[in-house]
């Protein structure tokens, strides 16, 4: 039995998916935790036992991993008061019903950075790194996928492309570093929750084909799109307190903010990549597939 969290999220439709095809032939059950259930694909219905509610309540994580071999744990993006509270908070009763089941494996969604210098001054990532430690100390076989920014991070940008030519963020113009498509990370969770050969814990990064900068985005965008598309950069500064205008809690706002300034300054650069920690999808072929439609529509 193989338990999904955030099943209808980014990675966790793509897991889905993959795993409706794949796993009755390795003989495993699926089981997912969701908050609507109209919000699972048709392909889903009568093939997954649902659980409803939030996979951050005890009751709901209890139902949820009695009998349960292995877990995907995701934390949704919800703000919090505390990046700490965003993350370890959230997964607490989590980490105490996969004890109190036995459950046997994790596969976590985690980020880049561990073993860095600017691990322990990352905002978000350190909380996040903090919560793979919590969850290995539960006893469980644990793999974090170690990730780095989300090329589905650019969709909440497609009105600004669309409207003004250009897209934000708060990193130098000509910083390059790994990118990756989420469909790339639910193949390598669905690897590793199919073949549970694995033991101890550990983490796996997935950095995507190629390094990139916000002037390279901009360049295959150009290309993509057939109109200019310009990056501009905001100052940390400019960002916080647009966050903090939005009503976030300014604790969490800075967790953000510390994650952005790890980030401009190489926090994602400390894993090389190879064939084992590249995964296949790039920009072009995302943009192509993912990102015009949105744009252009």
């Amino acid at each position: 039995m193989i338990v999904i969290t955030a099943p209808t999220g980014n990675i966790g439709r793509h897991l889905l998916s993959r795993l409706l095809e794949s796993a009755p032939a390795a003989g495993e059950e699926l089981r997912v935790i969701v908050r609507d259930p109209a919000r699972l694909p048709d392909a889903a219905r009568g093939r997954v036992e649902v659980v409803v509610g939030s996979h951050g309540d005890a009751e709901v994580v209890d139902r949820a991993f009695d009998g349960a071999d292995a877990v995907f744990w995701l934390v949704p993006p919800v703000a919090a008061p505390s990046p700490q509270v965003a993350y370890s908070g959230f997964s607490g009763p989590a980490v105490r019903a996969l004890a109190a089941h036995g459950v046997g494996h994790v596969v976590g969604v985690s980020a880049l950075g561990r073993g860095t210098p600017l691990a322990d001054r990352a905002g978000l990532v350190t909380a996040s790194l903090a919560l793979d430690d919590l969850i290995a100390g539960s006893g469980v076989a644990y793999r974090a996928l170690a990730n780095p920014s989300f090329f589905e991070n650019l969709l909440e940008e497609a009105d600004s492309i669309r409207e003004k030519g250009c897209f934000t963020d708060s990193v130098d113009a000509d910083r390059r570093a790994p990118l990756v498509a989420t469909a790339d990370i639910a193949a390598a969770a669905e690897g590793l929750l199919l073949d549970r050969s694995w033991t101890g814990t550990g983490s796996v990064p997935v950095l995507g084909p190629q390094d990139l900068s916000p002037n390279d985005l901009a360049r295959i965008m150009t290309e993509q799109f057939g109109r200019p598309v310009r990056y501009e950069r905001q100052s940390l500064d400019a960002l916080y307190a647009t966050l903090v205008g939005y009503g976030l809690d300014d604790a969490f706002v800075q967790g953000i903010v510390d994650m952005k300034r790890a980030k401009d300054q190489g926090l994602d650069a400390g894993v090389a990549r190879t064939p084992q920690t590249a995964s296949p999808t790039g920009f072009e072929q995302w943009c192509a597939r993912t990102l015009k439609p949105a744009v252009l529509s």
